[in-house]
């Protein structure tokens, strides 16, 4: 593998708890595994010029980008620059909004139109970037996402956390808290639900990254001593919290083919009830996997019919974890990636 390196750029990377540093941090980890010499380049912590110094100097072989529009840019140039080939991975907001932006779709396409090879995480995603950019048809590949939870080197076990909150059913909202996310969605409906369902509690887990959306949160919160707001946890530390959940929510407005924290509450066995969204469809079947839902009230049934029936949700979970077994695996994730790299470098081809 002399010669052969892979230079990483995302918007964030861990320590942070933001979907593209899980992304990444779990890439990351499995190409290294597989012997694959590689950086990560922080943009959210690393100017500009810094990084366009370090990539340089790392001579790499394949640059890969996560985010057209906010790394894009960068990557596209430095990839100009030292001749290599660029794959830019493609996330919900590039496909679902900046794309379609009056202001940024002008970037994110110039980067899309300027990349070797594109990903997306379900063919949802590729169908609508094809229908902007028919042209790029050739150069996109869906590699779907996987799960992988990091060692945890915390003294409590799942079992303790599981009793913290074992006084009624627990619903989880583990999400980063902005407006795509939709968190205050499911407190109006669950209102008519904490009457019937006795210590009902709603957990949110995810840092703030929109401080108006975290205050409107945070207020709608002070009237619901059966909601609260846990904080960003770190991303190690989530598996035990999802094993404590009976119910796992995703309210998403758009989503970018396929959340982590589907994913990872599948991997634990924990139904989802989902928005009916493109992105969540992609993972989540309506009554097998889990529930969709498209009204608050359609949202209200199902969560009662998850809450009063533990069967159910223990069948759900099962199906949830079964699919994710048997197509969500890391190795389908960095065959994916490597075969791309592989096409594209020639030096990757021992990987």
């Amino acid at each position: 593998m002399m010669g052969a390196r892979v230079a990483l750029l995302t918007p964030f990377a861990f320590p942070s708890v933001r979907g593209n540093s899980i992304t990444v941090e779990r890439i990351a980890r499995g190409l290294r595994e597989r012997r694959v010499e590689l950086r990560v380049w922080d943009l959210s912590v690393s100017a500009e010029t810094g990084v366009e110094r370090e990539v340089e100097a790392f001579r790499p072989t394949v640059i890969h980008a996560f985010h057209a529009y906010r790394v894009g840019p960068l990557a596209l140039r430095l990839a100009r620059r030292v001749e290599i080939p660029l794959v830019v991975t493609i996330t919900g907001t590039d496909a679902n909004h900046d794309l379609f932006d009056e202001h940024r779709a002008p970037v994110v396409r110039r980067v899309l139109e300027g990349a070797a090879a594109i990903t997306v995480f379900h063919e949802s995603m590729a169908t609508r970037i094809v229908g902007a950019l028919p042209d790029l048809t050739s150069r996109l590949a869906v590699v779907p996402q996987s799960v992988a939870f990091p060692e945890d080197g915390s003294v409590e076990t799942e079992d303790r956390l599981a009793e913290r909150w074992t006084a009624g059913p627990l619903m989880l909202f583990p999400a980063g808290i902005r407006m795509v996310k939709n968190p205050r969605f499911p407190l109006a409906p669950l209102d008519g639900l904490v009457p019937r369902h006795a210590g009902l509690e709603l957990l949110y887990v995810g840092p703030i990254l929109d401080p108006d959306e975290g205050e409107a949160l945070l207020r709608a919160l002070r009237d619901r001593p059966w909601a609260r707001y846990l904080g960003a946890v770190p991303h190690h530390r989530m598996r035990p919290i999802l094993v404590a959940a009976d119910v796992v929510l995703n309210c998403s407005i758009s989503e970018g083919g396929m959340a982590n924290s589907v994913l990872e509450a599948f991997a634990v066995g924990r139904p989802v009830l989902a928005s009916n969204i493109e992105g969540n469809r992609s993972l989540v079947e309506d009554g097998v996997t889990g529930f969709l839902f498209s009204t608050p009230e359609e949202f209200a049934e199902k969560a009662d019919q998850l809450l009063r029936d533990p069967p159910l949700r223990r069948r759900l979970g099962r199906a949830a974890r079964e699919r994710v077994a048997g197509s969500f695996t890391p190795a389908r994730e960095l065959d994916g990636y490597l075969a791309l790299y592989r096409r594209l470098a020639p030096a990757l081809r021992d990987a």
